[in-house]
């Protein structure tokens, strides 16, 4: 596959050539302290590289979307980072999306520094999109919105996430919808010009696909991001009655029930292969 890590076309363009070339399966990288013990690694900076360079070698010709969890490499401080920087050029080099998980969110300049760390161009950090956290107020992520729009990268709202404690907030009213409906709307407002122009915008969202009462989704324009499949208990006929009109751009993220078929290559690759069927384009 030609490398999708080339900016000349928006992110939800580059998506949806990729997902019809490796179909819709986002898998997660997420090198948890328990399974570096399953895989025999160490908790050190050496034990995550090793990690990661397994993962890199069976999902950069398995998927279209790989989803490196940032907080996995954050706790090793510098030499974690540096991990991570590896970890997604290499992917990107292969032609692979990468959606940094860092639910980053923030204020004026703060939320202008995240964004250039994550989407900037020459950043050491740059990722094909960034999770953002939108619960401070969707205007406070502007400079992210400005910089995605500029370098052709993608972000992922927070709007209806699978944990319990989650539901007080975004279940909260507000002019008549949840708060989590207002931020699905507001997203499908930021995509409209680019589902004209393109068919599938550059702002996602990211939506458990194990809830019971999920926001509507089938005028997003743009794609889901939907974890909750496999260790969490939830199916592609989950994925596909909460994405609605729009499961066609529904990305189910599975890290575990992967990641534990570690550390045999052959193992992890026949595991994506596996689940990706159920998620075809």
């Amino acid at each position: 596959m030609a490398s999708v890590a080339s900016d000349a076309a928006s992110f939800g363009a580059r998506l949806s050539a990729a997902v019809a070339e490796r179909g819709r399966l986002c898998v997660g990288i997420d090198p948890h302290p328990s399974l570096l013990t399953q895989w025999d690694l160490p908790h050190t900076a050496a034990g995550l590289r090793e990690f990661s360079q397994i993962c890199v070698a069976a999902f950069s010709d398995t998927v279209a979307v790989v989803k490196p969890q940032v907080a996995f490499y954050e706790a090793y401080g510098s030499a974690g980072f540096a991990v991570l920087e590896e970890t997604m050029a290499e992917l990107r080099a292969a032609g692979v999306l990468v959606v940094a998980d860092a639910k980053r969110g923030d204020i004026g300049s703060t939320m202008a520094a995240y964004a250039q760390a994550w989407l900037g161009e020459g950043s050491a950090l740059s990722a094909d999109a960034l999770t953002v956290n939108p619960f401070l107020g969707m205007g406070a992520l502007q400079p992210a919105i400005e910089l995605a729009q500029e370098n052709g990268r993608g972000l992922f709202f927070l709007a209806a996430t699978s944990n319990p404690e989650a539901r007080r907030v975004q279940d909260a009213q507000i002019l008549g919808d949840t708060l989590s409906q207002d931020v699905v709307d507001t997203v499908a407002a930021l995509n409209e010009i680019e589902v004209e122009q393109a068919g599938l915008g550059s702002f996602g969202v990211v939506v458990g696909a194990t809830l019971t009462d999920p926001p509507y989704l089938s005028e997003l324009g743009g794609p889901i991001l939907m974890p909750g499949v496999g260790a969490q208990g939830a199916t592609a006929a989950d994925v596909d009655r909460i994405a609605g009109d729009m499961r066609h751009a529904a990305l189910p993220n599975i890290s575990r029930a992967i990641l534990k078929q570690g550390p045999d290559l052959q193992k992890l690759r026949s595991a994506v292969l596996a689940a990706a069927e159920d998620f075809p384009a």
